[in-house]
């Protein structure tokens, strides 16, 4: 029988140990991750949701009226300390694009006819809801709605 040399095995031993250890350390900065989005997102809503049944005034950016990119723009000033451009379009070309599948609270949704020609936006707050000022002023409803065509989705990095 062959035996192994011992430096073979201690390689293997350290080499376990390392990919255990930034396993651990992996999981750890996940944990982390998710804590801060979730973090990021509960100062969002909450400004959000004291906007919620102030009217809709088309240009307006609030705090006593907003229509929609002015609304998004004002939550994330006041939830996130970002400054977003002031339209629809220019937020939906300025933030980091992400598929519907990875769609996540605080992410913003955009729509209209097509990427280029974006006339509405809201940010979502889970379970196929989001929180926009339209029409109705400032109100919580869901994304598929037979007046909205989803044309994009973004996140706002800090």
């Amino acid at each position: 029988m062959k035996s192994i040399p011992i430096f073979k095995i201690l390689l293997f031993i350290s080499l376990l140990l390392g990919l255990f250890t930034f396993s651990l350390a992996n999981a750890q900065t996940v944990s982390a991750n998710k804590k801060s989005q979730q973090e990021n997102f509960n100062k969002l809503y909450k400004v959000a949701k004291k906007q919620l049944g102030k009217k809709y005034v088309y240009g307006s950016t609030g705090p006593k009226s907003f229509d929609c990119s002015g609304f998004v723009k004002y939550v994330y000033k006041h939830g996130y300390g970002k400054n977003l451009p002031r339209t629809a379009q220019a937020q939906y070309r300025s933030s980091i694009k992400v598929s519907k599948h990875h769609l996540k609270p605080g992410d913003l949704v955009f729509f209209g006819g097509s990427k280029r020609s974006i006339y509405h936006v809201g940010m979502y707050i889970g379970k196929g809801k989001m929180i926009d000022s339209q029409n109705r002023g400032v109100v919580r409803e869901n994304v598929k709605a037979p007046w909205w065509h989803a044309v994009g989705y973004s996140r706002i990095m800090k």
